[in-house]
């Protein structure tokens, strides 16, 4: 029972950081209906950048991770001004050459000026243990990550919900075109999309890479893009909750059901793209995303 909680509490943890991450894929896809393959690139580098501001000049780490976001923020909306908005938004395959572009560039620009070497990442929450049950334990940074998605995905439903941008962005998220004809600026709109989903991105990298078990490197991000799809999907790629939902069970799946069964632990990433795989056959628009209605 005590090691079955220890799982718990990892796929508690786990789940929590896919869910963060997800929050800004959520967006990206609420503003343009795309996924952004290089928004776990946009995440890397705001660790990066936290990394450098608290360990070179002394920035307290939360004021660092703020700054962090505010400057992954814009460059995403310097990244969207000059290299997405030329393009027709209805028409995706050059959105997603561009993304995948970005990918690739970001990730060899972060190698050339930070190298490939791992590099300790500071503690954001306090050492030690919350809790312990038995011989389980759940540490602060548990809880820390647990509180920080909840809080997040708390700000960004009152941004969308409460705000005159974040009404401007539910109108062109729904309809792009109706949103022009009822004076919608609707690049300036766009642009904030990818702002904060960039920030969010940041955010959860830090927080990821915060884990006393991780270190920072360029490619850190690749592996939890792609559990972070998999919670995006399955809670539904319009749904801030839903992705939230998601995370979690990705978390949970990855930490109880691959261990309690023959599935090798190398083998833990091919679960969650099996998991995706499953969500898109049978239930394309997630656990609370909106199902697509088509006039016929």
């Amino acid at each position: 029972m005590d090691l079955f909680l220890n799982r718990v509490f990892d796929g508690l943890s786990n789940g929590a950081t896919y869910a963060l991450i997800a929050l800004a894929l959520v967006m990206i896809f609420k503003a343009t209906t795309l996924i952004n393959f290089a928004q776990g690139e946009f995440a890397m580098i705001g660790a990066f950048i936290v990394l450098v501001l608290a360990t070179e000049r002394g920035v307290p780490m939360w004021i660092a991770v703020i700054l962090a976001m505010i400057i992954a923020g814009l460059g995403a909306a310097g990244i969207e001004r000059t290299l997405i908005r030329p393009f027709d938004p209805a028409d995706h395959l050059p959105l997603v050459i561009i993304t995948l572009g970005l990918f690739l560039a970001i990730n060899a620009i972060a190698g050339i000026v930070w190298r490939f070497d791992p590099r300790r990442f500071p503690e954001l929450f306090p050492s030690g243990n919350a809790l312990t049950i038995g011989s389980a334990t759940l540490t602060w940074y548990t809880v820390g990550v647990v509180c920080t998605t909840l809080i997040t995905a708390s700000l960004l439903t009152l941004l969308l919900n409460k705000t005159k941008i974040g009404l401007a962005f539910r109108a062109v998220s729904s309809n792009l075109e109706s949103s022009e004809l009822v004076g919608v600026r609707v690049g300036p709109t766009l642009q904030f999309g990818w702002a904060i989903a960039a920030a969010v991105g940041a955010l959860g990298a830090a927080v990821f890479v915060a884990n006393p078990v991780l270190q920072l490197e360029p490619t850190i991000m690749i592996r939890v893009l792609i559990f972070a799809v998999s919670a995006a999907a399955l809670g539904g790629l319009d749904s801030l909750w839903g992705a939230i939902i998601g995370g979690v069970a990705i978390g949970m799946v990855q930490s109880i059901v691959v261990p309690y069964t023959p599935i090798p632990n190398e083998l833990a990433l091919a679960t969650a793209v099996i998991v995706l795989l499953l969500v898109l056959i049978f239930k394309p628009a997630g656990l609370l995303g909106t199902a697509a209605v088509e006039r016929v």
